[in-house]
């Protein structure tokens, strides 16, 4: 048992913004829960309580030290689910739609990763600009070399951080020095699943690329892992540019789709994760829904690589609503900011005919996003045995955000204007269970 004198404690008083109902399935101004001056208080990395300031703090041990967040709001982290740690340094690449941008900045920035050096120095810039951006949970796609995995889960483990990763899996269509074959694939992924997942706040993610960067036999090891290692997650890319689909198509002929590529090879399911998504017919739409897989929605990347509109209508206000979380996409994303990335598939939405209401943003930030990962009884969202992960965030940012936020008319109107204006100059501090580990430090 842990002594006392070894207990961390934390208690953050400020408006508390949590979830309470899945805002896609109920009026979205009821489905979370704010409390205008309330106090979350930590232990020992966990949510202890949440609730108003003026009864917790009656029940605080004397002395407790409570940091006050005055006028701004406390809500869980953000949660990424679908990034590229290894394209941090080639973000903001100019030109190209998906499979030329691939070729021409892609694939030589992550041949530099066979530099074990060069891969721990990118993950902690990576992690760092996370947090910064109050994200405290991502799954992230590493690249060939089992070096890239071992660094990024090595800086995580010492930031406290709940991050999913994997080898990428790539033996077809890709430069000799980022191929590996279907068996060193297996071999090191599963390699990589004994050092670390499940090891602290650790979880693999089963990593094949594409459809296209994995041959048959490949996508078949892929499979046997996942079945072998069920309670790990698979992550992979489907439909995000239509010449990408009419490829993967014309290398697997027998499929019906490009969703039954990875049908016939065990890799949908509940805790399968796929990035993209835009262009899918009406039996892949299905497939989702019957089957429980994930999407990971990627806006700035859709936008910047000129993919196509993701269809979150479809996805989430069917009979049977599909998983959906939001995925920054870096280095084709053009932000790591959840601010940002709820701002681009507002927009989306508005030219699909669609009104995403900013309750339904933060849920796909947080709560959406922790169900794509299997991980929603753990993390996104303030609830007493919840990993404390927490983002601190401020209306009054800037002052173009701070006079919209005055004249709004309620929370929802203020959280919107955030939405909207706000960055990573609005994230005041990042907690990482019950730790502080970002601080926007006054100028």
């Amino acid at each position: 048992m842990q002594s006392a004198a070894a207990e961390s404690m934390t208690a953050l008083r400020g408006t508390i913004v949590t979830c309470r109902d899945d805002p896609f399935l109920t009026d979205p101004a009821k489905a979370f829960m704010t409390e205008a001056d309330g106090i979350v208080v930590c232990r020992n990395g966990m949510i202890e309580r949440v609730g108003p300031a003026a009864e917790v703090m009656r029940s605080l041990p004397t002395g407790t030290d409570v940091t006050h967040y005055q006028g701004c709001l406390i809500a869980p982290g953000f949660i990424d689910t679908h990034v590229h740690y290894v394209q941090t340094g080639m973000i903001a690449s100019y030109g190209e739609q998906l499979l030329e941008w691939l070729t021409r900045y892609t694939f030589p920035e992550e041949a530099n990763f066979a530099d074990p050096a060069y891969a721990g120095r990118v993950a902690a810039l990576f992690l760092a600009e996370l947090l910064r951006n109050g994200t405290t949970t991502v799954s992230a796609y590493c690249t060939m070399h089992p070096g890239s995995v071992d660094a990024l889960f090595a800086a995580a483990k010492a930031r406290g951080m709940c991050v999913a990763a994997g080898k990428m899996m790539m033996d077809n269509n890709a430069p000799d020095n980022l191929r590996d074959t279907a068996q060193r694939g297996y071999d090191e992924s599963k390699a990589l699943i004994g050092r670390w997942h499940g090891k602290g706040r650790a979880v693999y993610v089963i990593s094949p690329r594409s459809a296209i960067t994995s041959t048959p036999a490949q996508l078949e090891a892929a499979g046997t892992l996942w079945r072998e290692h069920p309670d790990a997650l698979v992550q992979t890319h489907l439909s995000e540019n239509r010449k990408e689909i009419a490829w993967a198509c014309e290398l697997y002929p027998q499929a019906a789709d490009y969703l039954s590529i990875y049908e016939h090879y065990g890799l949908i399911g509940p805790g399968s994760n796929y990035g993209h998504a835009i262009h899918l017919s009406p039996r892949e739409w299905n497939a989702f829904a019957e089957t429980g897989s994930g999407i990971s929605h990627c806006p700035t990347s859709n936008l910047f690589l000129g993919s196509g509109l993701f269809d979150i209508a479809t996805a989430r206000d069917g009979e049977k609503p599909i998983a959906v979380g939001f995925g920054c996409d870096v280095g084709a994303g053009s932000s790591f900011s959840m601010l940002a990335t709820m701002k681009a598939s507002y927009e989306i939405c508005q030219l699909r005919g669609y009104s995403l209401h900013p309750a339904k943003a933060f849920w796909l930030a947080t709560q959406g996003s922790a169900e794509v990962m299997r991980l929603a009884d753990r993390i996104g969202n303030l609830v007493p045995g919840y990993d404390a992960d927490i983002v601190v965030l401020d209306l009054e940012a800037t002052p173009l955000l701070a006079e919209r936020t005055r004249r709004a008319g309620d929370l929802w109107e203020a959280l919107f204007a955030l939405m909207i204006l706000g960055d990573d100059r609005a994230v005041v501090a990042t907690y990482v269970g019950g730790e502080e580990r970002h601080s926007r430090k006054p100028a």
